[in-house]
Parts: C-alpha cells; sequence; structure tokens
C-alpha cells in the first residue's frame, strides 16, 4: 500500500505539473488563434491509452509517463512532423505570427510553472505559517559524523553564515552547505571562516545528507520502558545524564554512544535529578541500549503570515527555490563532487514520497517541482521551451528567422541531448535499485 501511495503522489504531482505547464502554451496559443492540433498527457509514441478530438484539437493521454506536449501547426517541436512546413503558411499556423507572439506562446509553460509555485507557497505561508530551527538557537553548537569533519566543520560549531550570508534556518543548512563555497562558524569563541571542501561533498552525496549535520542535545530521559535496564536501575523520567562511570558525559550522542560501547557490562550513571546528583547503578544489556527515550529540545519556531504579508514572502521562496536549482548545477557537473551519480529521475523520485498521504509534503513538493520544471524549461536546448525561446531572441535580434533546416536540425540536436541525459539518470536510479537491494 505504501509503494502504491508512493505511485500515486508522483503521478498526480506530474500530471497537475504537465497539464498546466501545456495550458500556459495552449491558451496564449489558442489567444493569437494558432491552430492547436493536439493536447497530450505523457507522450503517445505508437498509440495513446486515450484520445478525443474536441473542435480542432485532439485531446489525450499517452502511454509514457515523461512529461507531455502541445502540438501547435507550423511549428517545428519534438514531433518532427515537416510535411506542414514543405506548404505555404497559413494564417493560423504559428510560423505565420509575429515574433513577440510566438515568444509568448513559448513562454506561456514556464510563466505558469513559476505563478503555480508563487500560489502554492503563498498558501502554505497563509495557512501554515514558516516553521524551522533559527540557526542561532542552538545552545550547544552542532553535531557532526565524520564526512561533516571532512567538509571542515567540528562539533560543537554554531553556524554564522554561509557564503557571507547570515544562517537563519538551520533546517536549511545541510542543503545550503552542499551549494556553497564557504563557511562561517563560532568556535570556541573565535569566529572563523573556511571554504567548504568539495571533495567531502562527494562523500555527502553519496549518503543522500545522511547523518552528515545535526545539533547537540542534553541527555534528558523522556521516559522510560517498562521492566528494562533503566527501569529497574531507577532511572526516571526527567533525570538529566551528567556523568558514565564518573566521567562527564554531558550530551545524549556521547551517552548513546557509551551504553552502546559498554554492553553486558556494569554502570554508574550520575543523574540530576531535583537538583540534585544521583548514583545510579545498572548492567547495560548485550544490545546495548538500557530502555530510555531521551526527549528533543523544542526548537521549532513557526513565523506567521497574514495573506497580504505571504504575497512577497511566497515570492521570495519562490526565488530562492529558483536560485537553489541554478546553484545545484555546481556540483552536478563537478567532477570533485560527482553530484550526476545523485540525480534522481522518476524512479528514484518515488522513492522519497511519503509511503502515507501527507498534504503538506505533496504542496510543498509540487511547488518546488514546479520551480525546477520552469528552470529545466528554460535551459538553451533545442527540443526544450528555452532552445525555442533562444532562437526566437535570435530573430527579434537581427531581424530574420533562423532557417527551417537550422530548427529541424537543432531539433535533432536537443532531442538526443534529452535523451541521453533522460537515458543517464534512468541508469542512476536503476544502479541505485540494485545496490539498496544488494
Amino acid at each position: 500500500m505504501g509503494l502504491l501511495i508512493q505511485i500515486l503522489t508522483f503521478v498526480l504531482i506530474i500530471s497537475i505539473l504537465v497539464v498546466l505547464h501545456e495550458f500556459g502554451h495552449y491558451l496564449p496559443a489558442k489567444w493569437f488563434k494558432i491552430k492547436v492540433e493536439k493536447f497530450y498527457l505523457f507522450f503517445d509514441w505508437k498509440f495513446s491509452l486515450f484520445k478525443k478530438k474536441i473542435g480542432e484539437t485532439e485531446w489525450g493521454i499517452g502511454w509514457l509517463p515523461l512529461g507531455g506536449y502541445v502540438k501547435i501547426a507550423g511549428m517545428i517541436d519534438e514531433s518532427m512532423d515537416t510535411e506542414q512546413m514543405k506548404e505555404e503558411p497559413k494564417d493560423w499556423e504559428f510560423r505565420s505570427k509575429p515574433a513577440w507572439q510566438r515568444l509568448i506562446v513559448m513562454l506561456g509553460g514556464v510563466t505558469v510553472n513559476f505563478f503555480l509555485a508563487w500560489f502554492i507557497y503563498i498558501g502554505l505561508l497563509t495557512v501554515n505559517g514558516d516553521t524551522y530551527i533559527p540557526a542561532d538557537s542552538l545552545a550547544h553548537g552542532i553535531l557532526v559524523d565524520s564526512i561533516g569533519e571532512k567538509i571542515g566543520l567540528r562539533t560543537g560549531d554554531q553556524i554564522l553564515a554561509i557564503d557571507g550570508k547570515k544562517a537563519k534556518k538551520f533546517t536549511d543548512a545541510q542543503l545550503d552547505i552542499l551549494l556553497g563555497d564557504e563557511l562561517t562558524v563560532n568556535r570556541d569563541g573565535q569566529e572563523i571562516t573556511f571554504p567548504i571542501k568539495e571533495e567531502a561533498l562527494a562523500d555527502v552525496l553519496a549518503t543522500q545528507g545522511k547523518n552528515f549535520l545535526g545539533y547537540r542535545q542534553k541527555t534528558l530521559i523522556d521516559s522510560v520502558v517498562p521492566n528494562s535496564a533503566a527501569d529497574k536501575g531507577g532511572i526516571l523520567t526527567g533525570d538529566l545524564v551528567v556523568s558514565v562511570n564518573d566521567t562527564p558525559n554531558s550530551f545524549s550522542h556521547e551517552f548513546r554512544n557509551e551504553i552502546a560501547s559498554s554492553a553486558s557490562k556494569p554502570v554508574q550513571l550520575g543523574v540530576m535529578r531535583d537538583g540534585r546528583l544521583q548514583k545510579l547503578d545498572l548492567t547495560v544489556p548485550e544490545e546495548g541500549a538500557i530502555g530510555v527515550f531521551m526527549g528533543r529540545d523544542d526548537l521549532f519556531v513557526t513565523d506567521e503570515y497574514s495573506f497580504l504579508a505571504a504575497i512577497p514572502a511566497g515570492f521570495d521562496e519562490t526565488i530562492e527555490v529558483l536560485t537553489k536549482q541554478v546553484k545545484q548545477f555546481k556540483i552536478i557537473f563537478n567532477t570533485k563532487t560527482k553530484g550526476y551519480k545523485a540525480v534522481k529521475g522518476p524512479i528514484g523520485i518515488v522513492t522519497i514520497m511519503p509511503e502515507v498521504w501527507n498534504w503538506g509534503f505533496f504542496w510543498g513538493f509540487l511547488a518546488m517541482f514546479s520551480v525546477w520544471l520552469a528552470f529545466v524549461n528554460l535551459l538553451p536546448i533545442p527540443a526544450l521551451d528555452g532552445g525555442h525561446v533562444m532562437f526566437l531572441l535570435y530573430e527579434i535580434i537581427s531581424g530574420k528567422p533562423a532557417s527551417e533546416k537550422v530548427l529541424e536540425r537543432g531539433q535533432i540536436v536537443g532531442f538526443v541531448i534529452v535523451m541521453g541525459l533522460m537515458a543517464v539518470v534512468f541508469g542512476n536510479d536503476i544502479w541505485n535499485l540494485i545496490k539498496d537491494f544488494f
């Protein structure tokens, strides 16, 4: 059932984005009286799952879930239907319209994607506010593993700024560090700025960022499992562990490590209870756990927004997400970070969908992916919207259109590039599935 919900979540998100993106092309085309021959969700290579002719447009659903398209008359696109181009231009064809109208048609899809993300962020901020952990509220500093240390961080550091910009949200720190060039931290009372080591980012991406950055917290007992070693040893909810075997032990990660390494051994815990130090003796079971759950510091804060305040804040969030999408190319194509190995395609994206329906995740991911779709489609690659925009800008600046032969060859080259990238992405997904399986 969990996998089914993951697949349905992803398919619904992709379907909404594709349909709205293509409507972004369809509506201005109709406004400028250009004939739209097809409007398809997914690709109908060889055959379609559903189709119906309404007016001059064939509406349908293809079987290949890799996007969708609108086929606009008199335009060289991914269909490579050049027969129509051999005839004299008709008034209702794309090629017969002024360059500025054609440019608006081609920019319609990414415009819809951008505004969709903006509207969603406005709604999320109005309804839920913005919940995060402030970077400056970590009283005991950060917690890093060996990979975090390779980057240059140390447990106990306070993150002050990334690339000179004050760090506001600790919850964004992992991604910001991946995309940044230098870090400024407070280390033992001194402000230190150092470059982020690109070689270490490859290890972060290989582990999908798991555990390389967290935050330290005191060992405060939240609950005790009945009849466990801790229960029999006299540990109570609310106890604050301060030592193990008379050795100071202030933080929860230190406590977990000490208990795990003391399997089947007696230990003496020092705990603060009602302002007084208590000494408790117990034996750690062979599994290296004594049966306690530790409380988490309540560090999350929520910034509330009215609808009017959410409008500029939603715009800022959209631009911030777009900026991060652009910055990701720094690590994707970097031979040191090897970010291309971490790129996920449809299969990989399905695996990060929640196994139970989550509206918060759905709307947040829909907005983020809408920005991503807008950005990717604007890349100046023939076969993408950005490729068409590139040729149209050339026509507007030079005063003459690119030849049909150039457009045809551009589409072929663009198609090969896009298919090649998709092959790499799918291959990555399949390899990761095989690797995780074994």
